[in-house]
């Protein structure tokens, strides 16, 4: 018989290609673990990896039954929080991934309600790149995901709360004669900075505008603050989602934040979770919670 422990095992070496390091993850001694995985392959039959002193290969055949090894462990997760649920026994844990072009500025908005409203709803955050998020969501390392739309979400369900439109910042002295928006033409000739490749805000923020970025000056930034420092030293200008404004523009005076004459929205954030995630009614709390946290606070301060 497989357990579920021995599951753990062969899944964290197929992660780390490396004994030692799986086992320090599993917080067991590399032999505990790979004795383990001795009795999962002497139970199948199969050898999983081919392993030597400096490292480990998944066999053809290992391939296969990692990945039904896989199913079987977030199925059981999900079982072990179905039956904690409606025993009364579990706590009411979610692990939730958050991009960074969302998180800082969607959080400090949505919790102080939701802690208030649902003091019993523990949420652990994990910040990462779309991809990275989605893919621990896939694993079952994660609960669900929040990002922004469009994106490739093959194989999941997502739950928008909330659509929003870009504006353009740019510093004061910049400003194109009284313009209470701005257009495509006159975005190109301004210099845009956006974020390094790997960004889906950056693929967004081009799409709103219906341009290619042609920078003057070259730069890899991985947060909008830094864009906006930029901004603010009159190297060039920037797009940035409505729900971030109230936090990098408005304590900044010498900057203006026109909208696009493009009417949006421009893109939407939504969770994201998997087909089969037994806590629906989690999702539906903070879906709702979200759209109506977002939508009081930034009617406030439009």
């Amino acid at each position: 018989m497989i357990s579920h422990q021995q599951i753990k095992y062969a899944l964290s070496v197929a992660k780390h290609k490396n004994f030692k390091k799986a086992a320090d993850s599993c917080f067991v001694s590399p032999s505990t673990l790979s004795n383990g995985i001795v009795q999962l392959e002497k139970y199948l039959n199969i050898q999983v990896f081919e392993r030597d002193n400096k490292k480990v290969l998944i066999t053809k055949k290992g391939e296969i039954i990692l990945e039904k090894l896989k199913a079987i462990k977030i199925q059981y997760d999900d079982l072990e929080k179905i039956s904690n649920t409606l025993s009364g026994l579990g706590t009411n844990d979610i692990s939730l991934g958050i991009i960074p072009t969302i998180g800082p500025y969607l959080l400090p908005i949505v919790l102080p309600h939701l802690n208030k409203k649902y003091p019993d709803i523990s949420l652990n955050i994990i910040e990462g790149k779309s991809n990275e998020i989605l893919e621990k969501v896939k694993e079952g390392e994660i609960d669900m995901a929040i990002i922004a739309l469009p994106y490739d979400i093959k194989g999941l369900l997502s739950f928008k709360f909330w659509s929003e439109e870009f504006f353009w910042v740019t510093h004061n002295d910049n400003l194109i004669d009284n313009a209470k928006q701005i257009g495509s033409d006159d975005i190109k000739k301004a210099n845009l900075m956006l974020l390094e490749e790997g960004h889906c805000l950056k693929e967004h923020a081009l799409a709103a505008c219906n341009i290619k970025q042609q920078n003057k000056y070259q730069v890899k930034a991985s947060n909008l603050s830094t864009l906006i420092e930029l901004v603010a030293g009159k190297m060039g200008s920037t797009l940035v989602p409505q729900i971030a404004l109230n936090q990098l523009i408005k304590p900044r005076k010498m900057l203006k934040a026109l909208p696009l004459d493009d009417p949006g929205p421009h893109r939407e954030i939504a969770i994201i979770i998997r087909p089969a995630y037994p806590n629906i009614k989690n999702m539906e709390i903070l879906k709702e919670e979200f759209t109506t946290s977002l939508a009081k606070s930034l009617s406030m301060n439009s």
